[in-house]
This record gives structure tokens, sequence and C-alpha cells, in this order.
């Protein structure tokens, strides 16, 4: 005969709350969208309000003379670092570009950008690239990926995973189910429990949190956490890069020379500094009504209690119960906001700093010196995780003296040399190298005569290689471009 007994365990489980989803997602966002980003929670929530709005100039401070601007980056988030330039400094900020035309990048280059810095071999590398390039605007395989290959590869199945391990996460698979059953895989506190819960989207949509613990054996408040995240999923990760017209960027941060010194500035204009609502504060630390031979919560429940609480603060100066808990709410829910944004830029200073510091040659002599540099060198520098990194550097621009680059042109693998050890040279680096061959050749030289000039300089490559980078630079060969010179 069977017996049931209650039996105890004790288990650690990590669990990843709204607020840290909204962290993560702010982390992503470039100066522009955060401010958007901003307005809207600035609409959502009133107990966040704006305590200075540094994009909106008055006409009393446009008469402001340039020499009284020197101390106006002093507040940036990183003071310690950033050194107080003179008026050469000054006006290096007043020059910060916002207008650069950018053409918006493909859900193909994001991937394929990712999948160079992969330390995988060539073999893997080609079947991802074939995935990749059969991807719709969605995310999702055009063609089923066993027919895109003469015979079943016993590799394809190794390129799936790396390709849906790529930032967005979800992609090179056939639905949005699929996706999100994906997605929740990689999160940091991924359990089964989650991907079991997204085989009832149905009683999700309609939120019947009830009857989806009956099925799933759960308390009630462990199927809302997973509608928490579930809502945090993406169903069609590569909609995000679907539009197609021509916009502006501004850039989120800009690294200046000042008497020798490298001075990084944040672009904090464009993001208003955020406060707690004072009244909010007096409403959520005042006294709760209580009446003359009233106990305090002998009003709640009754009709008034709305009255009460959309009035807040009452003749008294006391409150309603409801009225505090909800003003404490939503201080709650700012403070966590405000704390979501200075850590993204305090990252954004942090990981701009280590690139400064690997790429120091760059920035002294230009984008032919670009060394070889890997998400994982600079996680591993500021202790967190690869996609730490990869987040922060989606979608965000740097503004140097040799131009404006998205930041993750400073990532880029080491071309294949000869030795043990890798070579030393970027490829980004070497394309600089070949473009300046180009522009300054006194005859038009061919593409053995640049591999051979190279070897000189100690980059070892093929020719076919140098032809390859050639027409990534979209330079014609020597006969086209000795044709066009006549």
């Amino acid at each position: 005969m069977q017996v049931q007994r209650l039996s105890f365990f004790q288990d650690q489980r990590f669990k990843m709350n709204p607020q840290m989803f909204q962290s993560l997602k702010l982390m992503e966002l470039p100066v522009m969208d955060l401010r958007e980003k901003i307005v809207q929670e600035l609409e959502r929530n009133p107990a966040l309000e704006v305590l200075e709005d540094r994009s909106i100039v008055s006409l009393d401070d446009a008469a402001i003379q340039p020499q009284e601007e020197d101390d106006y980056f002093e507040a940036t988030s990183d003071s310690g670092f950033i050194k107080q330039g003179g008026q050469a400094a000054a006006d290096e900020q007043r020059r910060f570009i916002e207008g650069v035309l950018s053409r918006p990048e493909t859900l193909q280059e994001h991937l394929l950008w990712q999948l160079q810095l992969e330390p995988v071999d060539d073999e893997l590398r080609t079947i991802a690239e074939v995935l990749i390039q059969n991807l719709d605007e969605d995310g999702f395989h055009k063609e089923p990926p066993e027919t895109l290959f003469r015979q079943r590869d016993v590799r394809i199945d190794e390129a799936l995973r790396l390709v849906r391990n790529l930032d967005p996460v979800g992609c090179c698979v056939s639905n949005y189910h699929e996706s999100l059953k994906v997605q929740a895989g990689l999160l940091p506190d991924a359990i089964p429990e989650i991907e079991e819960a997204l085989n009832h989207l149905d009683l999700f949509e309609k939120e019947k949190f009830a009857e989806l613990g009956r099925i799933m054996n759960r308390d009630e408040d462990d199927v809302r956490w997973f509608y928490e995240i579930i809502k945090g999923l993406s169903p069609f990760p590569g909609r995000q890069f679907a539009l197609a017209e021509v916009r502006y960027v501004v850039p989120d941060i800009q690294i200046v020379r000042d008497e020798g010194e490298f001075v990084i500035i944040l672009n904090e204009e464009e993001i208003p500094v955020l406060g707690i609502s004072p009244f909010f504060m007096k409403i959520a630390t005042s006294r709760k009504t209580k009446k003359s031979g009233t106990p305090d919560d002998a009003q709640s429940g009754t009709p008034d209690d709305d009255d009460e609480e959309s009035a807040g603060i009452e003749a008294a100066g006391t409150v309603s119960r409801p009225a505090r808990d909800f003003a404490r709410e939503n201080i709650k829910e700012a403070r966590w906001f405000i704390h979501s944004v200075n850590l993204r830029n305090h990252t954004l200073l942090r990981v701009t700093r280590a690139i400064l510091e690997f790429q120091r040659p760059f920035f002294i002599n230009g984008p032919k010196y670009l060394a070889p540099l890997t998400l994982g060198d600079i996680a591993k520098e500021l202790g967190v995780h690869d996609t730490t990194v990869s987040r922060i550097a989606h979608s965000k621009y740097i503004q140097t003296e040799w131009g404006i680059f998205e930041l993750r042109y400073f990532f880029t693998n080491s071309i294949s040399g000869t030795g043990s050890g890798g070579s030393q040279y970027s490829k980004e680096g070497v394309k600089a190298t070949i473009q300046e061959l180009v522009s300054v050749e006194n005859r038009t030289l061919t593409d053995q005569e640049i591999t051979g000039i190279l070897a000189q300089r100690g980059i070892t490559l093929a020719r076919r290689t140098v032809s390859k980078y050639r027409k990534e630079l979209d330079l014609g060969s020597s006969y086209t471009r000795q044709k066009r010179d006549h």
C-alpha cells in the first residue's frame, strides 16, 4: 500500500523580478531611446519627476558666455576620471555632434558581427553564416535549415545553438513559440517550469492564474511570476532591426584629448536629472488617518477609500493607508528606475574606459592601429559577464577625433597569422591600412602587390584575403581603379 508522506527540502533559487528585467532593457538603449523611455516612465509613475532637463535651454541661459560653460560637465557620473580642461575642452564639448546620418543595421549584419567574435572554427562559422542569411525580419527560418545543405550535417544543431545564443537571443528558430522557449532557457534563473508555462500561452493571455496554478501544480504567486518573466520576452526578436529608413544618431559618449590626457565625456545633455516627488515623499512618511474613537483601519473597504486615496493629504495633515501604500509603491519603483539609469550610465563609462586602455594606439594614431579585442577581454577586465558588455555596446556611438564609430567597432578579432600566438593586428586595422595604401598609391597596386607591402610591415595575409577586405571597403580592382583614374 502506497502512503503519501510530507517531505521538506531546501534549495537556492535566483529569481529575476520585473525590476531586474527593466535594468537589462535600459542597459541596451542608446541615449535618444533612453530619453523616450524616461518620458514614458514619467507619464506612468507620478512619484518620478524631472529635477533638471539639460536639453532645454532658456533664452537667458543661451546668452551665457562660453567661458562660463567650463563647469557644465562637472556633474558627470565619473567626475573622478574626467579632467577639467580649459577653453579648448569647453570648445570640444560644444562641438558634441548630434546630427550624424546613419543607415540602420540589419538583423543579419548584427548577428554576423557577433559571429566573427566567436572563437569557433571556419567550418562551424560557415554553417552559422548560411543560417543567419536564411532568417526573415522576425528572426525565423525562411527555409527549413536541413534543406540548405546537400546532406544532413552533424554540426547544424551546433550552429543553431550558436546563433540562438547571439543577441537578440531567440533567433534562428521556426516560430515565436520556439523563440520564447529558447529565450526562457537562456535566462539567468531558467527553470523548467517557465518552459512548461509557455505551453499555456492562451491561459496567460486571459490572465487565468488560478487555473494555471492548478494545471501546473504551483502557487498562484509563482504563476504570476512566470507571467511577468514571459511578458519580458520578445516573441519576434528580429523586428527591432526591421526599420529601413535613414535615421539620425546621437553619440552616447565622447573621448577627446586635452593637454596629452584623454577625457571621457558622457552625453548627459539628453538625459534629464530625475528625482522623487516631495509631495509623494510627504504622503509616504505621513501618519495614517485616525479619527476619535475609530480604529485605524475602520474605514478600509468602504466606498470612501478611493476618494481618500485620490485626495492624498487630508486637512489634518494625515493620509489614509491606501494613499500611503500607493505613494510608497510608486516611490520604490521610481528609485529603482533612477538606479537603473545610473547603472546604465556607469557601466557605459566603465566599458568605454576599458576600451580606451585596450585601444589606446587607435585613439592616438587612428583606425589602422585598432588592436584585436573581444567582448570577453572587456568582461574579464571589468569582472562582468560577456552579455553585459554586449548589451552596453548595442546601438551606441562614440565620438572621437577620428570620427564617430559604433561602440562595437572596437571589438574585432585578430587576423589569421602565423605561429601559435596568433596575430597582433585586427581585421579592421588591416582594412584601414589597405584603405590608406590604395588612397595614396602613386600607381595602381594589384592585390598581390598590396599583399607584399603588408608582409613587409609584418602583416601576413593571403592574396584572396586582401581581395576580400578590398571588396568589403568597396574598393574596385586594380583594373577598375586604373580605368577610373584615366
